[in-house]
């Protein structure tokens, strides 16, 4: 008996001893994990050459040298000086991924982003719900709608900021998730579904008139992004309209294609909210501009002009002018006669893939608008822009180093704004300049093999059509 314990306790004694070296090695595992986190640290390194994809723009309407950029892949950012300095108020964030930023118009401290971008090309990427900020930014709270992935926009009521509306366009690449008109009456605590059409249908656009907040417009859209298709319309892609606050709903068809219809983007004016505008995606000869004068009860096609619901669609009435239009396109259109023409807004020295624009109410041949290449203003009707340089929010889809010495070299391949490279330190006291980065040829680099050879994919070094 005594043989046998002890052959026992001496084959037990290697099984302590490595589930004591075995702890010890989690325990080394774990702190080693934490110290090399926690020396991680992000740093700018540039580039501000060039900016990126701009989704939506906020303005304070009490003090216009304050606004709000939400980045289609960089997060929020804000200037309190007319855009002569800007900082990120998002980088704390679970989404980089901005669809929409909207100030709540009775308290200027109140703001609200919507995650994901609201566009529908291959390289969206997806957000996690709706966030508030009651201190300007400062600091954020995840008011829900997780799964909605991609906010088309969000309305607040002009005089009630409990009541806020958000438009959950959905997950692109399936189906399902929270996707429709969501309305919340306690600032965001709880959401109600108030506009739903199925499981492949959301809602991009919610649009309250300024005269009644309970006479609201809502468009939607039915999509979806397979591996090597993209379906754009269906049946539920529609105008509903609201007169009691998004309690029922009402279908508009009267004037509007009764074909499967795409992407529709649509404004009221402010003018005057009888007069609405609705670009619409749909059959060659149906597709185009259509305008209503009776607060949507009519419509008629007005113009030809349709641009791509994939990428733009958005529509932007004059804040002082029923007749003039803005339209988000390749390049800029307008009307100024209520939609008889459409013609290109002058974009000389500006970068091309516009989104959002915002038109001064107190000086109309104003405007900040949001592209592909960051942001750009104009204080002359387009004669001539400005572009902000202090943005460095450019979209890189792939990135390389090389072993150059002292510092290494950084390399990327850019959406719409070239081929990039530049140092990752540098000598200079005051740090890495946008002078220090440069055009490489190419429109992106798969991979540095030496520090004077870059492997580049394309030729060209712009696209100029998205």
């Amino acid at each position: 008996m005594k043989k046998l314990l002890y052959i026992c306790l001496l084959l037990s004694i290697p099984f302590y001893a490595q589930k004591e070296n075995n702890s010890k090695k989690e325990k080394k595992k774990s702190a080693l994990e934490k110290v090399n986190i926690s020396g991680l640290k992000f740093r700018s390194i540039g580039p501000a050459l060039t900016a990126g994809r701009i989704a939506d723009i906020a303005v304070n309407s009490r003090n216009p040298k304050e606004y709000y950029v939400a980045v289609a892949s960089g997060g929020v950012w804000k200037t309190t000086n007319a855009g002569n300095t800007y900082t990120p108020i998002f980088d704390g964030q679970s989404s980089f991924s901005i669809g929409c930023v909207t100030i709540d118009p009775s308290n200027e401290h109140t703001i609200w982003v919507g995650t994901g971008e609201n566009n529908n090309q291959r390289s969206v990427a997806y957000g996690d719900g709706i966030y508030r900020s009651l201190d300007g930014g400062k600091s954020w709270k995840n008011m829900g709608l997780k799964e909605s992935e991609h906010i088309g926009m969000i309305a607040v009521h002009p005089t009630n900021s409990s009541v806020i509306y958000a438009a959950a366009y959905g997950p692109l690449w399936k189906e399902g998730g929270e996707r429709g008109l969501y309305k919340s009456t306690n600032a965001g605590k709880n959401w109600e579904l108030v506009l739903e059409v199925d499981e492949h249908t959301g809602v991009n656009e919610i649009h309250l008139d300024p005269r009644n907040a309970d006479i609201m417009y809502a468009t939607t859209h039915q999509r979806r992004r397979h591996v090597f298709t993209y379906v754009g319309g269906g049946p539920g892609s529609q105008i509903y309209k609201s007169t009691d606050g998004g309690e029922n709903w009402k279908k508009l068809k009267r004037g509007l294609p009764s074909s499967i219809k795409g992407r529709i983007g649509m404004d009221i004016s402010p003018t005057k909210p009888d007069i609405l505008y609705a670009l619409v995606e749909a059959e060659m000869d149906k597709q185009g501009l259509y305008k209503s004068t009776d607060r949507g009860e009519s419509w008629k096609k007005v113009n030809r002009y349709v641009t791509s619901g994939n990428y733009y669609q958005e529509v932007f009435c004059d804040p002082l002018d029923e007749n003039k239009v803005f339209f988000m396109d390749t390049w800029l259109h307008h009307t100024a006669d209520g939609g008889k023409t459409v013609v290109k807004t002058g974009e000389k020295s500006k970068h091309v893939d516009n989104h959002c624009i915002w038109i001064d109410p107190s000086d109309t041949d104003h405007w900040i608008v949001g592209c592909d290449g960051g942001i750009y203003e104009t204080w002359d009707h387009a004669s001539n822009w400005h572009f902000k340089p202090n943005l460095p929010i450019t979209q890189f889809y792939k990135v390389a180093v090389d072993n150059d010495y002292p510092f290494y070299n950084v390399y990327g391949g850019t959406q719409d704004n070239n081929s990039l490279g530049g140092p990752s330190r540098t000598i200079n006291n005051h740090g890495i300049m946008n002078s220090d980065w440069y055009i490489t040829n190419g429109a992106m680099v798969l991979k540095a093999l030496l520090t004077q050879i870059i492997l580049i994919s394309y030729m060209h070094n712009l696209s100029m059509d998205g």
